[in-house]
Formats: structure tokens, sequence, C-alpha cells
């Protein structure tokens, strides 16, 4: 069995955020995963907000960065969280979003020692431990939770080899990035077992995914979003697996001087097909079977913007389910 979770940015007022979680905790989801972008909404609040007005969704702080949020903190919150509310939260850290971290200043270089040590401590402190930690970047001296132990699940959201293969060694899950290709999540979860050694990890994924009966209506929707990501550097080698044809540079300089039209003219249906889930409701399904069978235990729905979108893609889904 297979789990269909959804996510929300951080973009959407009250009223559309409060929709989209009710259509997910109605329509099946496992769960909420709430991004941790700079200057949109918090998502440690949104999470109270859902655990607070839902009975069984569970939430994941998705992609805290230990360049913003010190390690003790996201520990703290997502402890917290789970005192109030046992068995509904997971702790998820990330490197975050290049622009997001350059619009305050910071430069994330070198991720890979702060990133184990973020997982190290956090590891620690939920198990209820007395956390000694002299390391490069963060220093912890003898304290611990005054929640104690709380079981949260600790994933780590990566898409390079190295970081991949610290989630299998070091996380109990990894998420894998949107627009990802099927083809880009074999190659991320053969990293991520060279890592495991053997032990399970448990995969995500995030998934641009629109459902209509009208296919050109359904791509729409995603377009923009795919024009957004794919114009990344990092993305090169997903599409080169998976054999789509977009010229990124032309792509980054069209996003440069904000001509959208452009940018979205450039991502054809090609690459709509090969880098989201889109179409009509067989096509969807179908769609989530190949990201499941490239590895993925919860395929997470990304960039539906409202709740009769969430709705209709988990029922859509639900034979995956």
């Amino acid at each position: 069995m297979h789990d269909v979770s959804i996510s929300a940015d951080g973009r959407d007022p009250p009223k559309a955020f409060d929709a989209k979680f009710a259509a997910g905790e109605a329509g099946g989801a496992a769960q909420i995963w709430l991004a941790n972008h700079l200057f949109q909404r918090d998502p440690v609040a949104l999470a109270s907000r859902v655990l607070g007005a839902s009975t069984r969704l569970r939430v994941a702080l998705m992609a805290m960065s230990p360049f913003t949020v010190h390690p003790v903190q996201a520990a703290m919150a997502a402890a917290t969280l789970d005192e109030y509310y046992p068995g509904r939260v997971t702790l998820c850290y990330g490197v975050g979003a290049p622009v997001d971290l350059d619009s305050v200043g910071i430069a994330a270089q070198k991720p890979l020692r702060p990133m184990r040590e973020a997982l190290q401590i956090s590891r620690a402190l939920l198990a209820g431990e007395t956390v000694k930690h002299d390391g490069q970047t963060f220093r912890v001296h003898g304290r611990g939770l005054a929640t104690g132990a709380r079981r949260v699940p600790i994933v780590l959201a990566a898409s390079g080899p190295q970081m991949l293969e610290l989630a299998g060694a070091a996380a109990d899950g990894v998420l894998i990035s949107a627009s990802s290709s099927v083809e880009f999540v074999r190659w991320c979860m053969d990293h991520v077992r060279r890592g495991a050694a053997g032990r399970k990890v448990r995969a995500s994924g995030l998934v641009y995914a629109s459902v209509s009966a009208d296919s050109a209506e359904a791509g729409a929707r995603v377009r923009r979003m795919l024009a957004i990501t794919l114009r990344g550097e990092h993305h090169r080698l997903n599409l080169e697996l998976a054999g789509t044809h977009l010229d990124q540079a032309a792509l980054r300089a069209a996003a440069a001087r904000n001509d959208w039209a452009a940018a979205e003219a450039l991502i054809s249906e090609e690459v709509i097909a090969r880098h989201s889930a889109s179409g009509d409701a067989a096509g969807v399904r179908a769609r989530f079977a190949e990201y499941h069978a490239a590895g993925l235990d919860e395929v997470v729905i990304a960039g539906a913007r409202d709740g009769a979108q969430i709705a209709a893609l988990l029922a859509a889904v639900q034979p995956v389910l």
C-alpha cells in the first residue's frame, strides 16, 4: 500500500489554506507537507492550525534549513507539536532555496557537514538525550528537550548524490524534489540505498499534479511551476535521464526578465508528460503508479492551488491509495 499526501507552499491566504487541508483530510491524504520558504507563511504556525482543526491528518515541517533555523529550535518545534498531537508530526530538513538564502545574505556553501550535524543533534534531542555536540557548525553544551523523548521521524530533502546518501545513512526518510522525472527518482533511490546499506528509509517525492478531462487545461496549471523549477542547473541530470529536450539557458533568460509567457512557451507537452502527473483521472492515476514503482512510498501532490483540485486529484488516485 502506498501513500498519497498533499503540500502547501506558504502562499495561501487562510481561507484557501483551510480549504486545502480540509480537502486532504476528507479525501484520504496521509499528511500535508508544509514548506519553509522565507517571507511566506510559517510552517510551524500552519502545522498548529492543521493539527488543531483536523482529526487524523499528519503534518511534515518541510525542509527546515539549518542555515536559517538552528537544529535545536527545529527539534523543539517538532517535539512540542508532537507532545500535543502524538504521532502526527514529521521533521524534514533541507538546505533551503538559494533565492531565499541569498535574500537574507546567507551563503550555504558546502552544506553536507552542517546538515549531518543538524541530523545528529535533532536525532539525539528527540531521543530524549542530554546533548553534548561540539561541531564545526553547531555546538550544544549538555542540554536536552523539556518534552523528553518524542517519536518524530526525521526526513532529509535531497537531490545531489552525497546528500541522498546522507539521507540513506542518517535519516528516517528522504524527500525528492518536485519536477523530478520517474527516471531521476530511480537514480535518487539508487544513491539513497547506497547510503542506507540495507536499512529501511522511507521515500517521499513532491510531484506537480493536475487533473482535468481537458488535458490542455490540466497541463496549463503546471506549466509555470515547471518553468520555475526546471530552469535550475541542478535539474540538468533530471532532464538528461528522462530524455527531455529543454533549453534551460533560454528558460533562465526568460525568467530573469520576468517574461513568464516566453518561459511557459518553452515547457512543451513532452516536458509536462515527463516531469509531472497531469491529464485526465486515468492518466494521473497511472502516472502516480509509475512514481510508486520507481521507489516512492509516498507521492506528495504539489502545485494544487485550491481545495477543489486537491479533492479531484485524491479522488482520481483512490485505486492507488
